[in-house]
């Protein structure tokens, strides 16, 4: 979606006001500090104008909250830097995504071996993840259980997942999960 910016009162030409106007940044009654990042996302690629300078096309989309601001807004890395007055977790925040992202890209490569039960299974970052076939009244259906190998704890997940394929794509949010909730 692309919107012209409406000249501002003293722009004679279209350059000049896009070279004045500053989006949110310059109206009045938008705070300019002090705002909560509340939330990040990954978009597949740069699709959302920044809510904040109005002028940046944004693939990675800060949701912003302000306690003297009726809306949140999504803006993009650089106007959540100087929205916080933090430069340095919007970049950690947005780094950290993209390592998520780029991991789900590669994720399903991973080479799983089979247990001596039969199970497919993955030793990754010091946890075993195994998916398995379980059946029961509800029906035929695969299941996900990691384990710390270190300290032995467990977790065997909740969801049902109705092919092989799709347990092993949650093996990864199994591992995310398990890194902050099961070691040690």
């Amino acid at each position: 979606m692309f919107s012209v910016p409406l000249l501002s009162s003293g722009a004679t030409n279209m350059s000049e006001a896009r070279h004045t106007d500053r989006g949110k940044w310059s109206q009045a009654g938008v705070p300019h500090r002090g705002w909560t990042c509340v939330g990040i996302e990954g978009l597949e690629e740069p699709l959302q104008l920044c809510e904040m300078c109005e002028s940046a096309d944004i693939r990675y989309v800060y949701f912003m909250e302000h306690p003297d601001y009726p809306d949140s807004l999504g803006v993009g890395c650089i106007c959540a830097e100087h929205m916080e007055e933090d430069y340095v977790s919007p970049r950690l925040r947005e780094k950290k995504l993209r390592s998520k992202a780029q991991r789900r890209r590669t994720w399903p490569k991973r080479q799983w071996k089979v247990s001596y039960k039969g199970n497919p299974y993955l030793n990754a970052e010091g946890f075993n993840l195994t998916v398995f076939p379980v059946s029961d009244h509800k029906g035929r259906y695969w299941g996900l259980r990691v384990t710390h190998r270190e300290s032995g704890h467990s977790q065997a997940g909740r969801r049902r997942y109705s092919t092989e394929d799709a347990a092993k794509r949650a093996a990864l949010d199994a591992l995310l999960w398990a890194k902050e909730n099961l070691s040690e």
